[in-house]
C-alpha cells in the first residue's frame, strides 16, 4: 500500500497536535485543580475561625446569662431553703429567664438540687457526673454530653452576700444545647458540612447517617488540624478540625468538610468544551494543512498521473504548472511534448470538459471527506466503553446526520441523471407539499427563529410527483433560511391560480442575491457567502419544477427582500404511453 507525502504530513503534524493539546488540557485541568483546593483549604480555615468567632459569642452569652441569675436575690433566698423539692419546683421560673436549654442548680457539696433541660433523656444522673468532672477540673466554660446530647455550658457559683465573703450557697450551670438546628445554622454560616465529635462518635453532624459511619470509620478521634482528603460515598471532601474540649475524658472537637467534588463539577462542562474546541481546533488544523499540503503536492501529482494518462494513451489529461520550482518547469516541458502530440483545439476543448468534472468532483469529494471525517470520528468515539447513554445517543445522532447529507449529497447528483419519465405523479394539494417542505425545513434547530408563513386561498390541485416536488420547495426554502436573519427572518409563501397554470411565490426579507452571481444563479456549483454549499440546490430546483412542465425564477431581489416565482401547469399528462405522447406533451408544456 503507498502512503502519499501528503498524507504522512498530515498524519505527523495531526500527532504532533494531539499531543500537544492534549498536554495543554492535562497541564490546565492540574493547574485549575491545584488552585481550587488551595481555595477550599483557604475556606476550610475561614470556617474554622467562623466558628470560633461565633463559639466566643455563645460562650459570652452564657457567661452574662449565669452572672445575672446567680446575683438575683430571689434566686440566692431560694438556694438558702436547702430543699431540693423547693428549688426544684421554683427554679423553673429562673429557667425560663434565662432562656437556655440547660439549667442546672448545685448545693454547697456539689450536689444536684434542680435540672431543667429541653431534652427529657438527659437525667440528673448524667448531669451529676458531668457536673462532677466540670467542678474537678476548675474551669467555668465546659462540654457536657449524655444520652445523645452535647451541650456547651458555664458553670457560676453562687454566693451568700458579695463573692469576696466565699460565702457559697451553690453552683449554676447554664447551656445551649448542640443539636441539629445550630448544627445546620454553622453549616450555614461556614458553608461546609460540620460535625461534633464527642471522643470517637460523633453526637451531631449535618451529615447522613451513613456518610456519619463512613466519616467515623475514616478520622474517628484522632485530630488533624491540617486539611486532610476524605470520601464519603461517591463524593470527596476535605475535612478540618477545631478542637473544641481536649481534656480527657470530654475530648470535644469539630469537623469541617468542604466538597471538592461539589467545587470543581462546574469545571466539568469546562473541560468538555474545552475537548471539543481542541477536537474542532485539530480538525480544522488538519483540514487547512491538508489544503496547504495540497497545493504543495498536488502538481507532483498531477504530473504522474499525467505521465500514466499519456502510457495510456490519453493525451487530454489536464496539467497546470503553477510556480518556478522545479515540478513546475518539469510539468511545463511535459505538458509542451503532449501540445506538439495533440491538436491545440481538441486540447482545449478536453480540458474544459476534464475541467467541468474536476470542479464537480473536488466540490463533491470535500463534502464527502467532511461528512466521513465525523462519521470516523463518531465511530472511534462509540467504541469508547465509558460512554453513558446519553453520550452514546449524541455521537449516534452525529454519525446519521453525517449519513443522511452525504445521502442528500447523493441524491441531489443522482437528480440529474433522472428524466422527466421517472415521474410518479399523483394528483393532490401543492398546498400540502408546500407545508411539508416547511415542517422538515422547521426540523433543523438553527432555523426554528425563522418565520415561515403560507397564504393559500382557493384550492392548489393540479399533477405533480409529491417527492421530487417536495424535494423542489425544500432546497427552495433551505436556501431562503440560510439568507433571513436567524432572530428576525421572515418567509411568505403564496399560492395562486391562473388561468393555465398554478404560481407559488416565495419572498423571504434576506440581504437578496449577489450580483456576481445573479445571472448564473441556476446553474449547476454556484454558490456565494456558504463555507459547505453544492451549489446544486437551485439547479436542482429548476430540473424538477421543468420536469414538471413549468418554470422557476427571480421575480425581484434587493437588499431586504427576495421574490422567487414557481409556475406549475395544471394539464400534465400523468401517464405518458408512447414516445410520440410523450413529445407532444413535451411539446405543449413548453409553452407554459
Amino acid at each position: 500500500m503507498k502512503v502519499r507525502l501528503r498524507t504522512k504530513f498530515l498524519i505527523a503534524l495531526l500527532l504532533i497536535s494531539i499531543g500537544l493539546t492534549g498536554t495543554s488540557l492535562l497541564i490546565v485541568r492540574q493547574t485549575v485543580n491545584t488552585q481550587i483546593r488551595e481555595q477550599i483549604i483557604a475556606d476550610l480555615h475561614s470556617s474554622i475561625l467562623t466558628f470560633r468567632n461565633f463559639q466566643n459569642e455563645r460562650e459570652n452569652a452564657l457567661s452574662h446569662s449565669a452572672e445575672l441569675l446567680s446575683n438575683l436575690p430571689s434566686l440566692k433566698a431560694l438556694m438558702t431553703t436547702e430543699h431540693a423539692a423547693t428549688i426544684q419546683d421554683a427554679s423553673l421560673d429562673f429557667w425560663k429567664l434565662g432562656g437556655s436549654d440547660l439549667f442546672v442548680l448545685a448545693d454547697r457539696s456539689g450536689k444536684i438540687v434542680a435540672l431543667h433541660t429541653s431534652s427529657p433523656a438527659f437525667t440528673i444522673q448524667i448531669a451529676q457526673q458531668s457536673l462532677d468532672r466540670s467542678l474537678q477540673s476548675g474551669e467555668r466554660s465546659q462540654w457536657w454530653f449524655g444520652a445523645g446530647h452535647l451541650y456547651q455550658v458555664f458553670l457560676q457559683p453562687i454566693y451568700f452576700g458579695p463573692a469576696n465573703a466565699n460565702s457559697s450557697l451553690g453552683v449554676l450551670a447554664v447551656g445551649h444545647e448542640i443539636d441539629d438546628r445550630v448544627a445546620k445554622e454553622i453549616s450555614q454560616i461556614a458553608a461546609s458540612q460540620v460535625a461534633f465529635w464527642y471522643g470517637k462518635s460523633i453526637a451531631v453532624s449535618t451529615l447522613s447517617s451513613r456518610q456519619e459511619s463512613e466519616l467515623a470509620q475514616q478520622v474517628g478521634s484522632g485530630l488533624k488540624h491540617d486539611p486532610s482528603d476524605v470520601q464519603l460515598g461517591d463524593e470527596r471532601y476535605l475535612e478540618a478540625s477545631l478542637e473544641l474540649a481536649p481534656s480527657a475524658p470530654l475530648e470535644v472537637h469539630l469537623s469541617v468538610l468542604k466538597s471538592y467534588d461539589e467545587a470543581t463539577h462546574f469545571l466539568t462542562g469546562i473541560y468538555r468544551f474545552l475537548m471539543v474546541v481542541g477536537l474542532m481546533a485539530i480538525f480544522c488544523e488538519g483540514l487547512l494543512v491538508f489544503l496547504i499540503s495540497r497545493r504543495f503536492t498536488r502538481p507532483l501529482e498531477n504530473l504522474v498521473a499525467g505521465v500514466r494518462a499519456l502510457e495510456k494513451g490519453d493525451f487530454a489529461y489536464p496539467l497546470e504548472p503553477h510556480g518556478g520550482d522545479e515540478v513546475a518547469e518539469v510539468t511545463a516541458a511535459f505538458d509542451r511534448m503532449r501540445t506538439n502530440l495533440r491538436k491545440t483545439q481538441q486540447r482545449l476543448l478536453d480540458s474544459e470538459r476534464l475541467a467541468t468534472i474536476g470542479q464537480m468532483a473536488s466540490s463533491i469529494s470535500h463534502d464527502m471527506r467532511h461528512q466521513l471525517t465525523a462519521i470516523v470520528a463518531n465511530s472511534e468515539f462509540l467504541s469508547e466503553h465509558k460512554l453513558d447513554s446519553s453520550q452514546r445517543e449524541e455521537f449516534y445522532h452525529e454519525i446519521r446526520l453525517a449519513v443522511s447529507q452525504m445521502t442528500d449529497l447523493i441524491e441531489s447528483l443522482l437528480e440529474f441523471s433522472r428524466t422527466r419519465e421517472s415521474l410518479s405523479l399523483v394528483y393532490g394539494s401543492v398546498e400540502e407539499v408546500v407545508k411539508r417542505s416547511i415542517q422538515a425545513v422547521r426540523a433543523n434547530p438553527e432555523f426554528q427563529g425563522v418565520s415561515i408563513a403560507v397564504a393559500c386561498e382557493e384550492p392548489s390541485d393540479c399533477w405533480y410527483d409529491a417527492r421530487k416536488l417536495e424535494r423542489a420547495f425544500y432546497n427552495l426554502l433551505l436556501n431562503a433560511c440560510q439568507a433571513v436573519p436567524r432572530a428576525s427572518g421572515r418567509i411568505e409563501i403564496t399560492i395562486r391560480l391562473s388561468e393555465k397554470a398554478l404560481e407559488v411565490y416565495v419572498a423571504d426579507n434576506g440581504p437578496g442575491i449577489a450580483e456576481p452571481i445573479r445571472d448564473r444563479l441556476f446553474e449547476p456549483f454556484v454558490s456565494f457567502g456558504k463555507e459547505n454549499g453544492t451549489g446544486l440546490g437551485l439547479t436542482i430546483v429548476q430540473k424538477i419544477v421543468e420536469d414538471h412542465g413549468g418554470s422557476v425564477s427571480i421575480e425581484s431581489t434587493r437588499p431586504g427582500y427576495t421574490l422567487f416565482k414557481l409556475t406549475l401547469p395544471f394539464s400534465l399528462n400523468p401517464r405518458p404511453t408512447s414516445a410520440e405522447g410523450r413529445e407532444a406533451t413535451a411539446g405543449s408544456l413548453s409553452t407554459h
